[in-house]
Formats: C-alpha cells, sequence, structure tokens
C-alpha cells in the first residue's frame, strides 16, 4: 500500500490551523514525539500560532514495555519550555494501541498541568487499546491484523 504522504500532512495542516482558531488557542507549545512524531511536527509548525521553537519528548522511560526494550534502548532529549496552562499540540506519526500518547502525556504532566492537550497524528490505525483518540488526523488506515505501517526516509 503507498500512502499520499503530502496529501495526509496537508489535511492536517488545514484541520490544526481551523481547530486552533476554533478553539481561540494561541502561543501554542507544539511537542513532538521522538522519533516519528518529531519530523510530522515540524512540517506542522507553520499551521501552529505559536513563538515557541518546536518541543520534543522522549518517552523511552515512560513505556509499559520499557523492561522489554533490552539493556541500551536508544534514548533522545526531551526538550520543553514551561507548560504550565498552555496549550499542547502533541505530534506522532502513528496511532496505534494508544500505548505511546499514554505514555507521552504521562511525562508532559511531570513537567506541570497544561490547559490543555491536543493530538495531532499522521496515520490513525484505528487499533486502540486505551481510550484515546487523536484530535487531528492526517489519514484513517485500515490494515489487516498481519500488516503495519512503516515510514522509512523521513527521519532527519
Amino acid at each position: 500500500m503507498k500512502l499520499d504522504l503530502e496529501l495526509s500532512l496537508a489535511s492536517m495542516k488545514t484541520q490544526l490551523a481551523d481547530y486552533c482558531e476554533k478553539k481561540n488557542i494561541e502561543d501554542a507549545i507544539v511537542v513532538g514525539i521522538h522519533t516519528g512524531g518529531v519530523w510530522v511536527a515540524e512540517q506542522l509548525m507553520s499551521s501552529v500560532p505559536t513563538n515557541e521553537p518546536l518541543a520534543t519528548l522522549d518517552i523511552t522511560f515512560y513505556r509499559d514495555d520499557f523492561t522489554k526494550a533490552g539493556l541500551n534502548p536508544k534514548v533522545n532529549q526531551t526538550l520543553l519550555p514551561a507548560i504550565e496552562d498552555r496549550h499542547v499540540i502533541l505530534v506522532d506519526d502513528v496511532l496505534m494501541s494508544g500505548r505511546t500518547i499514554r505514555a507521552a502525556m504521562n511525562e508532559i504532566f511531570d513537567f506541570g498541568r497544561p490547559a490543555s492537550i491536543t493530538l495531532a497524528i499522521l496515520y490513525d490505525l484505528g487499533q486502540h487499546e486505551l481510550p484515546i483518540a487523536a484530535d487531528i488526523v492526517g489519514e484513517h488506515l485500515t490494515l489487516n491484523p498481519d500488516q503495519r505501517v512503516k515510514l522509512t526516509g523521513l527521519s532527519r
């Protein structure tokens, strides 16, 4: 299956700009989840009313499967500004079980209590194991149980 990345990103940009306007969100903090969500967040920055640079979040130590990751997981840096009472736009590339998003929200709340968290996802696979739903979705995909989504060549 070949996905139209540009079309999905364009849809997200439009949805996000409309969402921020409708909800009166100004000077939001855009947070990309390492590694896949960071490049998606970079693409969305121009659609968000903000003066903040892109923030990044590494959820390695917040995952519920951390002990299965082995002794030397690859850990990236978390870079978050003060988030107390700020609107956070949390971005990832694929939403499957919802466990990555749960871990990301746990880490965000360890930094403070945001006014809101808006979830923006490039591809939603609809295979949620937790009650987590995206506010902004580039494309909803339906896969057979034996299929997976693998995005390659997009990390920067």
